[in-house]
């Protein structure tokens, strides 16, 4: 998932952060409420994860505003205001859900994930996104960077894929039934030879390679570590 961040202590926002990048997410950060609402009106996310004191807008200010603009997108707001008047407040401003500080990074994910989950089961999923790296479905289109990607029918149908499971190791088998629909190894080199026209497309102009060989294994999509 794409995520923004908006947390004024800067060392929880990077402790955050990491952990988030760690769990395969993107993640933007802006450090006062200002910021955070230009991004949030002005970019487009999969989740956002608000404090609620903030300096320069608070919080539910900013949901308010998110939600007044038309903006769904799911919002977990983090405070120290754990009264259930203080949750029913932030829960009525637009938050989906609100998460009482001190908390575990482990809750903090399983919570931005149920979150995100939710979201997908509600929503036929329109658009992929791996780092730099835009897939739009109903378009049919790609971009890196912002710039187009041309890409033969197949090349697309296997580049899809490989986004859905960005981070997870897909093997030559999973590739053959769900993008070639074989059901038995037809003992050619077609994956290989589709796999490098597609790192010849995606990887080769960009500093960073998104597609990886795992030895013995098959492949990933996934940015460098």
């Amino acid at each position: 998932m794409r995520i923004l961040l908006i947390e004024d202590d800067t060392e929880a926002a990077a402790y955050m952060a990491k952990g988030l990048r760690e769990a395969g997410h993107t993640v933007d950060v802006a450090a006062n409420g200002t910021d955070g609402l230009f991004l949030a009106t002005t970019e487009r996310y999969d989740a956002m994860i608000v404090d609620r004191m903030l300096p320069g807008l608070d919080g539910l200010a900013i949901v308010q505003a998110v939600r007044g603009s038309g903006n769904t997108t799911p919002v977990l707001i983090l405070s120290a205001l754990g009264k259930v008047d203080d949750r029913v407040r932030g829960l009525k401003a637009g938050g989906d859900d609100y998460l009482v500080k001190p908390y575990a990074f482990a809750e903090l994910l399983a919570r931005l994930e149920a979150l995100g989950r939710r979201v997908s089961a509600a929503t036929p999923e329109t658009r992929l996104r791996v780092e730099d790296l835009e897939m739009d479905l109903l378009a049919r289109t790609v971009t890196r960077s912002g710039r187009p990607i041309d890409l033969q029918p197949r090349e697309f149908r296997l580049l899809e894929y490989l986004m859905r499971h960005a981070g997870q190791v897909v093997t030559r088998t999973m590739l053959l039934e769900n993008v070639w629909e074989y059901h038995f190894d037809p003992q050619t080199n077609l994956i290989d030879v589709h796999i490098s026209r597609l790192r010849q497309k995606v990887d080769k102009d960009f500093e960073q390679a998104l597609i990886h060989t795992v030895r013995g294994a098959g492949y990933t999509l996934r940015a460098a570590r």
